[in-house]
């Protein structure tokens, strides 16, 4: 982190022959003599043999109508039309007399088994038998062809079983029109004994294994249920209780609408009369035991947890794999680069490893890209004792490698280069997936240094609210875990003032950049780089604020010290004194401001090269000051110049390009060539809206300065149109009183007022005033535009009483804030003298019209818009 000046910062075998039976016991007769009875009794006991029942061979056996064993058809079956036509196409394509086999594959819990059961049920009319057999080991498969062969015959259960197994494989393989359901198979080679020996009828695989079937089976995918239909399958668990729609999609995104995670929830809600929004605050307080949860009489190793666990142990023989995961658990869900993976091992075994994982549906793999359900995720990053694969310890280390990851994958990245973006912005989702699912408690310097370099990020791109979120974040975990004076924390919290004043939060940026200066200075030195720059930006934050009286001394100070300390040509310098003219000009005063200007422009040029983005900002200014007297022959080369060099040093859709084109159209409106200003502003809000989007900052302006032109030709539907849809973007992407909106505001109502919706328009100034007045003072410099344009629609609607009275506090305000030579002064003084026109009060008008002519001359120079207008206005005045 660093802070700059802002402008610049189974069975026993048997040997028993096939077909014969081992020879009985022979129980002889005894005779025996009863003493004391006469008789004699002759007692034979007989062993009764049965002899063994015929086998018919199985080739000659037909199935009983109707045999069937699916498990229970699942009442909570909802959705699943296009896998169902999918399974029915693979199901019935030709298969030139062979079997035909589909697998049905995806991630434990996603329904596989379920869709297989309902189709199985559904067209069990198309065959002679259907058998389900529960495939997870091989011992399972030959238990259900044994049982099988029983089933059709009966008198197979006498035999071994392995003789059993081969009836059931000989009937299979002698017989058409069944199907065979084999679910939950581990691997295709597990199946390999079945398909090799069968030639007709259907086989139906379910596996969470997603490869290698590819020579055995037409695979289809099977992916979580759409939103709505996850919702209908909620609403069916509960379908006594008042859930809204509302919170069962709630719920059930959380869930990432996988079928057991909603089935084991919404068991538990309906059992414990659960609330939605109580079962959501009780998975994220207690999430390895909500996990695991079952409702009463479930089964218990039906559960998110269990399920996955199970994966993990087959997988257990290469402890990368769960190492890879739990890093990936910390990431955003999809299209996670490979890259931030590394670390773990070499490239070698983390691809074989991944390939493991995606293997038995644990993500999905792309050729550089991985995704992984939020689920699997979630439950991943969850520690519990009892499963070896989720140890506290295991889990931390995993988060502390994910964010040591991404602060490496930032590192050197250029913020406001286009040519990063891109990669950013794929890094982006995945430093705030890292945020929100970790404890700020648990936050390392990785971490901060993450978010840190994302918030520069976000904020080149305009998205505000999310920086200062971050900022303050970064802020609190760096006192923690670094001190409150350390220099990184002090960097951490000028840039949190920084975004405060890009939000608008002026007061809360003064705050913050003055207990950082003082500290600074403390901690650093008063002559420390960046005690300078904390100097810089206090003053910058001033300035804002319409303070001109504190910021310029400041950046009087700073502008000494930085050539003291770090020399007339040292960058910080440079930058240093091109905000102090800018305040200059800010405060009416280009006698100072141009100089020093010209001065910097030459250092930048003679140090930094013509070219370096440095002396492009300066060159910029320069032309923007020339603009504000007047000078447009200076200044419109000036930036026709910036603009091209820009345009092929930065490239055309570099964000200070397009700055460029945007201030070389206001140049070419303000002389009066609107064709070819209107066009280069339309060129700019399109590139503005395909670069940066369509809710940056840059891009509203943009689309104020076009209806600004649109109203200077007289388009007034098109001005209006486009003024009200930036001042509704205002309000939504910055707030309804960031000081761009409520600039946004006065602009609309300027332009109801042109359209001649006078009511309208004196309606939006109040408010914009009220507005100023409150956020930002009642002598802000835009408080006073406010104050000036809402006399001037009183004064438009005949009010010339409220509007000269408006005018004169005005005035007033603008001679003691801003001096008596400031061109808003100037701008205030005409505004009164015509009022006092208007109101047929000429002898006040004229002689205050004299004055301001000769004030106009000699600070803007006499050709000037501004003097123009009062040399106009004085003329009609003195006919009158």
């Amino acid at each position: 982190m660093s802070s700059t000046p802002d402008d610049v910062a189974g069975a026993a075998d048997s040997s028993q022959p096939e077909g014969q039976v081992a020879a009985a016991y022979e129980m002889r007769g005894n005779k025996g003599l009863l003493i004391g009875n006469e008789n004699v009794q002759n007692n034979t006991f007989e062993q009764h043999v049965h002899a063994p029942a015929a086998i018919t061979p199985m080739e000659e056996v037909n199935a009983p109508v109707g045999l069937i064993n699916l498990p229970e058809r699942s009442a909570l079956f909802v959705g699943r039309e296009g896998d169902l036509r999918r399974l029915r196409d693979a199901m019935t394509a030709p298969a030139s007399g062979l079997v035909v086999v589909t697998a049905v594959h995806g991630l434990g819990g996603i329904g596989k088994s379920t869709l297989a059961a309902h189709y199985a049920e559904t067209h069990r009319g198309d065959y002679t038998l259907v058998w389900w057999i529960t495939a997870d080991t091989p011992t399972a498969i030959e238990t259900g062809l044994a049982r099988l062969a029983i089933a059709l015959q009966p008198a197979v259960q006498t035999l071994p079983l392995e003789q059993q197994i081969e009836h059931g494989l000989r009937w299979l393989a002698t017989h058409h029109d069944w199907l065979l359901m084999l679910d939950n198979l581990s691997q295709p080679a597990d199946a390999a004994a079945v398909l090799g020996r069968i030639r007709g009828g259907h086989v139906l695989i379910t596996s969470r294994r997603t490869t290698g079937w590819h020579t055995v089976a037409t695979p289809l995918a099977v992916d979580a249920l759409e939103p709505d239909r996850a919702a209908e399958m909620l609403a069916r668990i509960l379908a006594n209780s008042s859930t809204s729609a509302q919170d069962a999609d709630m719920v059930c995104a959380e869930l990432g609408h996988l079928p057991l995670a909603i089935e084991q929830a919404g068991a538990y809600m309906a059992e414990t009369h659960t609330t939605p929004g109580k079962y959501l605050r009780l998975l994220r307080q207690s999430p390895a035991a909500m996990y695991g949860k079952t409702a009463e009489g479930a089964q218990a190793q039906r559960t998110m947890a269990r399920i996955w666990r199970i994966t993990l142990d087959r997988l257990a023989d290469a402890p990368l794999v769960g190492a890879l995961l739990r890093v990936l658990a910390w990431y955003a869900s999809d299209n996670i680069p490979a890259y931030l993976l590394d670390g773990l091992a070499d490239e070698l075994a983390v691809s074989e490893a991944l390939g493991r994982l995606a293997a038995y549906a644990m993500i999905t793999r792309s050729s550089e890209t991985i995704s992984v359900h939020r689920l699997v995720q979630a439950v991943t990053r969850t520690p519990d004792t009892d499963d070896p694969h989720r140890t506290p310890h295991d889990i931390n280390h995993a988060r502390n490698h994910a964010a040591h990851t991404l602060a490496q994958a930032l590192e050197g990245l250029n913020y406001e280069a286009p040519q990063d973006w891109s990669r950013l912005r794929i890094l982006l989702p995945h430093v705030e997936a890292l945020a929100s699912h970790t404890k700020p408690d648990d936050d390392t310097i990785d971490t901060v240094v993450a978010l840190d370099g994302i918030s520069r990020f976000l904020k080149a791109q305009g998205a505000v609210a999310s920086v200062t979120v971050y900022l303050r974040r970064c802020l609190s975990s760096s006192q923690r875990i670094l001190g409150p004076d350390h220099p990184e924390t002090l960097a951490s919290r000028n840039n949190l003032a920084s975004s405060y004043q890009e939000a608008g939060d002026l007061d809360q940026a003064i705050s913050l950049h003055q207990a950082t200066l003082a500290d600074r200075e403390q901690v650093l030195g008063p002559e420390h780089p960046e005690t300078l720059a904390s100097r810089n930006n206090l003053a910058s934050a001033y300035r804002a604020k319409g303070d001109l009286g504190r910021a310029i001394p400041l950046l009087e100070s700073a502008v000494a010290d930085y050539e003291r300390v770090l020399g007339f040509a040292d960058p910080g310098t440079l930058a240093s004194r091109n905000n102090l003219a800018t305040a200059y000009q800010a405060a009416g005063d280009p006698a100072r401001a141009i100089p020093l200007l010209e001065t910097t422009l030459a250092n930048y040029e003679r140090v930094l090269g013509t070219e370096h983005p440095g002396t492009l900002a300066s060159r910029n200014n320069l032309a923007t000051a020339y603009q504000e007297v007047g000078n447009l022959e200076r200044a419109i080369p000036l930036l026709e110049t910036t603009l091209a060099t820009r345009d092929r040093v930065l490239s055309p859709d570099h964000p200070s390009t397009l700055a460029s084109r945007n201030n070389l159209a206001y140049a070419y409106q303000a002389a009066g060539d609107l064709e070819q200003a209107v066009p280069l502003y339309e060129a700019t809000l399109a590139d503005r809206e395909r670069v940066s989007g369509p809710d940056h900052p840059d891009t509203i302006a943009s689309r104020n300065n076009l209806a600004y032109a649109y109203r200077a030709v007289g388009d007034l539907e098109q001005a209006v149109s486009l003024y009200q849809v930036s001042l509704i973007d205002c309000e939504r992407v910055l707030g309804p009183v960031h000081p761009t909106t409520l600039t946004a505001r006065n602009n609309l109502a300027g332009a109801y007022e042109t359209a001649g919706d006078l009511g309208l328009a004196t309606k939006l100034y109040k408010a914009t005033l009220a507005d100023c007045e409150r956020v930002l003072g009642p002598v802000h410099p835009t408080t006073l535009t406010a104050r000036n344009n809402l006399a001037g629609a009183y004064e438009t609607a005949g009010d010339l009483g409220l509007a000269t009275k408006l005018y004169k506090a005005t005035l007033v305000d603008r001679e003691r804030v801003s001096g008596p030579d400031h061109p808003d002064t100037l701008i205030s003084r005409n505004n009164l003298a015509w009022a006092y026109l208007a109101s047929g009060r000429s002898r006040r008008a004229v002689p205050l019209l004299r004055a301001t002519l000769a004030a106009c001359e000699r600070v803007l120079g006499a050709d000037h818009p501004t003097t123009h207008a009062v040399r106009a206005n004085l003329r009609r005045a003195s006919k009158t």
